[in-house]
C-alpha cells in the first residue's frame, strides 16, 4: 500500500469525504480523488497538514509503518472529536453536545444511571 493508497484509507477510517479533506488540506475534491486514484502525487505539503490537522503518524503516511494515529491524552482526543463534531453539518451531533454539555451533575447521575441499566439489559 503506498501513501495515495494510505490517504483513502484514513479518510475513510475518519469518515469523512473527499470534500471535507481536500477543505483541510487546500485541495478540491477533485483534487482528492486524484491523489486517491494514484493520478496525483502525495506532496510533502499534504503529508504535513495530514499529520497535524487529523494527528496521523507521519510515518505511517509514508511508510506504513506503525500506528496509523498518533497517541493522544483523553484530553487531547476529546478535543479532536468536538473540533470535528463542530466543524460538521450534522445539527443532531452539535445538539447532542450542546445538551449534555448543559447536564448538571444530578442530571450526568440519572444519565449514567439510565446507561447502567441498559447495559444489563
Amino acid at each position: 500500500m503506498n501513501a495515495n493508497e494510505r490517504i483513502k484509507r484514513l479518510r475513510e477510517h475518519l469518515g469523512i469525504s473527499q470534500e471535507k479533506l481536500g477543505e483541510t488540506i487546500g485541495l478540491s475534491k477533485s483534487g482528492i480523488s486524484s491523489i486517491e486514484n494514484g493520478n496525483r502525487s502525495v506532496t510533502e505539503k499534504h503529508i504535513k497538514l495530514i499529520s497535524t490537522c487529523f494527528n496521523v503518524n507521519e510515518n505511517w503516511l509514508r511508510t506504513g509503518a506503525g500506528d496509523m494515529f498518533n497517541p493522544m491524552s483523553e484530553d487531547e482526543e476529546l478535543d479532536l472529536y468536538i473540533g470535528r463534531i463542530s466543524g460538521s453539518d450534522d445539527n443532531f451531533k452539535k445538539n447532542l453536545l450542546k445538551a449534555l454539555c448543559k447536564l448538571t451533575e444530578d442530571e450526568w447521575d440519572v444519565l449514567k444511571k439510565i446507561i447502567s441499566e441498559m447495559k444489563e439489559g
